[in-house]
């Protein structure tokens, strides 16, 4: 008996009914062999690991675009908050923790540049807009290693594709992630923006916070506890109406005074306008894009493969590609 099939009989005789099991995985659009020592979930977080697309999430914006200091959140500290929450959600229920990390690893591959911001830009570009969720699965499936993709198992891309949006994921370990996503970027958004000033800790909404906590550790605590209380014997993870309603309030009060406030108006514009001039440039000159984007415009239009180019780069990679495109010769951007 090899070490993964060891793995999945412990999987079926310690998890849960309702977890989704290694050894019952829909499998992989391509057919490979079994690993002799990883289940297929933990395979798939492996290879995510070791993607060019998770690499690149350490220099892509959260919400605070350039910050000055050491201590802001970006995409890839987001990424393994969210894994972190997730998995401790999934083990207090008896579900597949590989499964889940694996999610939430590869739940932001696809996130744009300028977080939020280079999202939007996109979605009022393309045809058919845009949404990272649906990008993060794009980079799983056809984007990384060259263009054959990373070729993880149904329940991943299914996870990927569905941490966001109207439609709810197949799996709770899917589930998982989609409520941990909120509970870290509330929590994580809240702390950046006391640290740079836009909030201070006595304007939060004292309602809120007397539900969820007086502090990081504790509403993330709370929140967690919440989820897992609920949870124990339903069809869908939940929150207590309490709970939910006070998550509820704080995120309105931070799409108020902080996601949509004026004082980000000005990075915002310039950020937009760095990614439609991306945009318009290597829509009329494709073939300076990297060989991998000029084939997809081959096959998918040129439209497909520059929103695939510019949801790629890093915040750092797109405004020194405008520079060197748009910036006269000596002079800087920001």
């Amino acid at each position: 008996m090899t070490i993964r099939e060891q793995l999945e009989q412990e999987e079926a005789q310690r998890l849960s009914s309702r977890a989704c099991l290694s050894a019952r995985s829909r499998g992989r659009e391509l057919q490979v062999d079994p690993c002799p020592m990883r289940t297929a979930f933990q395979r798939d977080r492996d290879r995510i690991i070791h993607s060019k697309a998770f690499r690149r999430l350490k220099y892509k914006t959260q919400v605070f675009l350039s910050p000055e200091g050491d201590h802001y959140r970006t995409r890839l500290t987001h990424t393994l908050e969210v894994a972190q929450i997730a998995r401790t959600i999934a083990r207090c229920l008896r579900l597949n923790e590989d499964l889940t990390e694996a999610i939430a690893l590869g739940h932001d591959l696809g996130h744009t540049p300028f977080g939020h911001i280079g999202e939007r830009s996109l979605d009022e570009t393309m045809p058919e807009g845009f949404r990272h969720n649906e990008q993060s699965r794009r980079v799983a499936e056809v984007l990384e290693n060259e263009g054959s993709g990373l070729n993880l198992t149904w329940e991943v891309r299914d996870g990927i594709l569905c941490h966001s949006g109207a439609q709810f994921p197949a799996t709770l370990e899917g589930e998982c992630v989609r409520r941990a996503d909120r509970i870290a970027y509330l929590n994580h958004d809240l702390d950046d923006a006391i640290r740079g000033g836009v909030l201070q800790t006595f304007e939060l909404p004292a309602d809120c916070l007397k539900v969820l906590g007086h502090s990081h550790g504790s509403r993330i605590n709370n929140m967690i506890a919440d989820v897992v209380a609920n949870s124990q014997d339903t069809e869908h993870l939940a929150m207590s109406p309490l709970m939910q309603n006070a998550m509820d309030g704080l995120r309105e009060f931070m799409f108020e005074r902080v996601y949509r406030d004026a004082w980000r108006a000005a990075e915002e514009s310039r950020c937009d306008h760095v990614m439609k001039s991306l945009f318009g440039y290597f829509s009329s000159h494709p073939g300076e894009m990297p060989e991998e984007f000029v084939l997809i415009g081959y096959r998918e239009g040129t439209a497909r493969a520059v929103c695939d180019f510019l949801s790629c780069m890093t915040d750092r990679y797109a405004i020194r590609m405008f520079q060197k495109l748009f910036v006269p010769s000596g002079f800087a951007l920001f």
